[in-house]
């Protein structure tokens, strides 16, 4: 059988989109895992030297016919290593064949770029070359935690930037089922979902978890926990209650969902990464194939104000706050 690090790919006459990818972060593994998943591995040089050791464990599991993805190659990769591990290292690991100087070196030579990191603070002047180059950018979760940032990104799209974030939680198949409701749970009362590590990074795996079940319509937040312990209540337009816990060291709740409505229960545990990833992945290569939106933005504005009215409450002892509040001063949240 020939080997996934060997074999050839088959695009036939189609050429596959080049990505580039951007930037690494503690904790975050996305740079060796995201490419992986499209270009195939070193199955070795993973599996032993990878410093995130499940990201192996999920990409061993799949048939060799899974990479690599028909559609879009990781070509280039520009990173300064305080992620805790080297360019080279993820593109000997993940079979990317160009690793740049300069971010800006990407320009001219992949047609999208992906900005591997969830440091929320780096995401407006990480994109901002890409921008103003009119390249397409992918941007890991959570796309901006302080309001002027989040306007920066409003204010790009506004003007037809095509940038994209989201929580790989959005294309978790476990969840698929149950969005724009559950019929067989009748209208839903309550959500409780849960999360690991801290709100800032991983909060938004919970909320994107239960937002395409609920939809658009979430109103205030209500954190009564501490920072690494946070208990969030949010209120909905449908009349839910939704909790969200993240604790940091409560790493078996990820995406742990209940759903309780008026004729029934269910009870839903994630579990498959490698999919909702390529689903993610996949989303952003037709959008920049298409230049349709998979959803609208204004989702992802409403998810940014939510974890931004949590973190404000807890700053504020607990006390409710209304996402309608979280805006750029001068600006308004409609």
């Amino acid at each position: 059988m020939t080997d996934i690090n060997t074999r050839p790919s088959q695009y036939g006459n189609q050429k596959p989109l080049r990505l580039g990818v951007v930037g690494s972060s503690a904790g975050n593994g996305h740079p060796y895992s995201w490419s992986a998943i499209l270009n195939g591995y070193d199955r070795e040089r993973m599996t032993n030297e990878c410093p995130f050791p499940g990201i192996p464990q999920y990409l061993n599991q799949q048939s060799a016919t899974e990479f690599p993805h028909p559609s879009a190659r990781v070509t280039h990769i520009y990173s300064q290593g305080d992620g805790g591990f080297s360019a080279e290292h993820v593109a000997a690991c993940s079979l990317i064949p160009h690793v740049v100087g300069h971010p800006e070196d990407l320009i001219g030579k992949v047609d999208a770029v992906v900005v591997a990191t969830d440091r929320a603070s780096e995401h407006v002047d990480r994109c901002r070359p890409f921008v103003e180059a009119n390249m397409p950018v992918l941007v890991d979760k959570p796309l901006a935690l302080e309001p002027a940032d989040l306007q920066v990104f409003i204010d790009w799209v506004k003007s037809g930037a095509p940038i994209m974030s989201s929580s790989s939680m959005r294309y978790a198949t476990e969840f698929l089922p149950f969005h724009g409701g559950a019929p067989a749970i009748g209208e839903i009362r309550y959500i409780s979902v849960t999360a690991p590590k801290s709100w800032d990074t991983y909060a938004i795996h919970a909320l994107e978890a239960i937002y395409p079940i609920l939809g658009p319509g979430f109103q205030t937040a209500t954190n009564i926990g501490s920072i690494d312990r946070d208990i969030v209540r949010l209120t909905h337009k449908s009349g839910a209650d939704v909790i969200i816990a993240v604790r940091s060291d409560m790493i078996g709740g990820l995406a742990s969902v209940q759903l309780v409505g008026t004729r029934a229960s269910a009870e839903l545990k994630f579990n498959d990464s490698f999919t909702s990833f390529k689903n993610q992945l996949e989303a952003f290569i037709t959008y920049v194939q298409t230049r349709v939106r998979p959803y609208p933005f204004d989702e992802t504005v409403e998810l940014m104000r939510l974890l931004m009215a949590g973190r404000m409450s807890r700053e504020h002892q607990g006390a409710t706050v209304s996402i309608n509040d979280i805006v750029y001063p001068g600006k308004s949240a409609n």
